[in-house]
């Protein structure tokens, strides 16, 4: 595969982050943020940082394209793309198939179904689900739909590995990348913690599971400017600046952000909240038709770097 198909327009200058490659680099992008001078804002498809990784084993993001185009991923999966932008959003958060990445909180395994094949033969993904033995039906269920699904196709998900991701009283378990992790993604999750009452200290930990200069990718719903912490949890939309701020407090640096994920049609402000929206709509038939064409929610897309 020699380019990167139409369907995903390539990000030609991918951040700078990866094993250990580019220390300087990324210390002096992190001094930038320090001082205060305002993170990138930048648009779908754009180029998104001024420093590009020297030797980056998928520089145009063929191989990445090509993981999103596997036959491993389900129609229903697929049918998302639209929204969630799988191509653009990665390229954002700076991955490269050497990486060791955590994902937290993979669900049903979207994301993992592309995050493992694409790293399988360079780098490492290390998922953090649910606790095997967890005292929530559903959590459980959760984490044995995703034990099977891996299971079922070990010729693309032998290698990954598979533990705890951080709770109340707790941080990773069986996740100890060496060196620590190049990055750490997580989509749409942190209105759950908020809800547990465990997002600070699991920010933390992610902080703690990355090795020097690694990159938290976050993409989360939007709230409007000035929604309180209670609306946040029973919405399901969090502020940008909240979000910026916790982050911060647990000793990360806003590098970027990105507007791939954002939905103008999204007013946020739906009797179900975020649920509303496809793929959820949890009002069933009510206003089902308006629902689908507003889509999934607008979403923030940020990326941090551990300072």
């Amino acid at each position: 595969m020699t380019g990167v198909p139409a369907a995903f327009p390539s990000l030609r200058r991918p951040p700078c982050a990866g094993r250990r490659r580019l220390a300087l680099a990324c210390a002096l992008a992190g001094a930038v943020g320090a001082v205060g001078v305002a993170p990138r804002t930048v648009l779908a498809g754009k180029p998104i940082d001024p420093v590009a990784r020297k030797g980056a084993p998928d520089p145009d993001g063929a191989l990445l394209a090509q993981a999103i185009a596997g036959p491993q991923r389900l129609p229903d999966e697929r049918a998302r793309d639209a929204a969630r932008h799988p191509f653009e959003t990665l390229r954002f958060f700076g991955i490269e198939p050497d990486m060791a990445v955590v994902e937290v909180a993979p669900g049903a395994g979207w994301f993992t179904a592309i995050l493992a094949p694409y790293l399988r033969a360079q780098g490492r993904l290390y998922a953090a689900h649910y606790g095997r033995s967890d005292a929530s039906d559903y959590r459980r269920r959760s984490r044995e739909g995703f034990d099977a699904r891996l299971a079922a196709d070990p010729a693309r998900y032998d290698k990954v590995v598979v533990g705890e991701m951080p709770g109340p009283d707790h941080g990773f378990r069986g996740i100890a990348p060496p060196g620590g992790a190049d990055l750490v993604l997580t989509f749409r999750n942190l209105h759950n913690w908020m809800k547990a009452g465990h997002l600070d200290h699991s920010l933390r930990a992610f902080r703690d599971v990355l090795g020097q200069h690694g990159v938290l990718g976050i993409v989360e719903h939007r709230a409007a400017p000035g929604t309180s912490i209670g609306q946040m949890i029973d919405s399901g939309y969090v502020t940008e600046a909240f979000v910026v701020e916790r982050a911060r407090a647990a000793g990360f640096v806003l590098e970027a952000s990105s507007e791939v994920n954002a939905n103008p049609r999204d007013t946020r402000d739906h009797p179900h909240g975020v649920w509303s929206l496809p793929p959820t709509l949890r009002g069933g038939t009510r206003d089902r038709e308006r629902f689908l064409a507003i889509g999934e929610s607008d979403r923030m897309t940020l990326r941090f770097r551990k300072a």
